[in-house]
């Protein structure tokens, strides 16, 4: 039978150099979901987000074991090159990284990278994505002052929307929102359960609360082993592993 998962990954093992920080994972995610993978420090959560577009190649002595598929073609195939799976699979780091330049500049510039030339065009891609991310109304007006005014929340939508520029298929967002208060995670979080309905949504939360809040599938790892995935509410209300019990209600990590 084959599988309707966006992503599965199958006994994937992570080394960096003799450092094994991920260990026979299985997972799969399906398609228009937010999975979140949740678990304490050194757990290998943001190894695993990414190793999913690739960004560990980078990393000299890292290496992956097992396979990866996107749409069930591995993403080590060699019809898929490197930037074109980082186009489907883009990331959202837990600093917000908005660049040197506008607004408008900053979400253009992925586009006009990959060959978009015509205005009208990028115009209707900047006010799509940052619709989509829940911030051109505030920032409508201003489009070509600096990205750096912003506020924290503000540049952190802005990395989302400058992601959906380049009409990803997943996006990756790890930790999000550690850096931001209460209102603008509320914003984000908001921003997470509209885009769903066209993106597979792959979230390091900050917090189990916020996994809880907002996925639909959630995995819980720990010490590079994957403990527990399921449903939030399964494994919220009924988990099958006691570690999976002591670390959502608090009593370690």
């Amino acid at each position: 039978m084959t599988s309707t998962a966006k992503i599965s990954i199958k006994d994937l093992n992570f080394f960096y150099g003799k450092k094994h920080v991920i260990r026979n994972l299985n997972l799969e995610v399906q398609p228009n979901t937010i999975e979140a993978c949740f678990g304490p420090a050194n757990s290998g959560i943001t190894t695993l987000l990414r190793t999913l577009n690739r960004l560990n190649d980078l990393i000299p002595g890292a290496r992956a074991e097992g396979e990866i598929l996107l749409d069930g073609k591995s993403i080590y195939d060699a019809e898929m090159p490197v930037a074109e799976l980082r186009r489907k699979v883009g990331m959202v780091f837990d600093v917000p990284t908005p660049l040197p330049m506008s607004i408008f500049d900053n979400l253009v510039l992925g586009p006009r990278m990959n060959g978009i030339k015509a205005m009208s065009v990028l115009e209707e891609k900047v006010e799509k994505s940052l619709r989509m991310a829940a911030l051109w109304e505030d920032v409508k007006d201003r489009l070509h002052t600096p990205a750096t005014r912003l506020s924290g929340g503000q540049q952190q939508r802005l990395c989302i929307a400058r992601v959906l520029a380049l009409e990803p298929e997943v996006i990756l967002l790890d930790r999000p929102c550690s850096a931001l208060d209460p209102v603008s995670t509320a914003k984000i979080e908001d921003s997470l359960r509209m885009l769903k309905d066209q993106y597979t949504i792959i979230l390091a939360p900050h917090t189990v609360h916020q996994a809880a809040r907002v996925a639909d599938q959630v995995t819980f790892m720990l010490m590079g082993n994957l403990i527990e995935t399921g449903e939030t509410r399964d494994v919220f209300t009924n988990p099958k592993d006691r570690r999976t019990s002591d670390y959502i209600t608090g009593r370690f990590g």
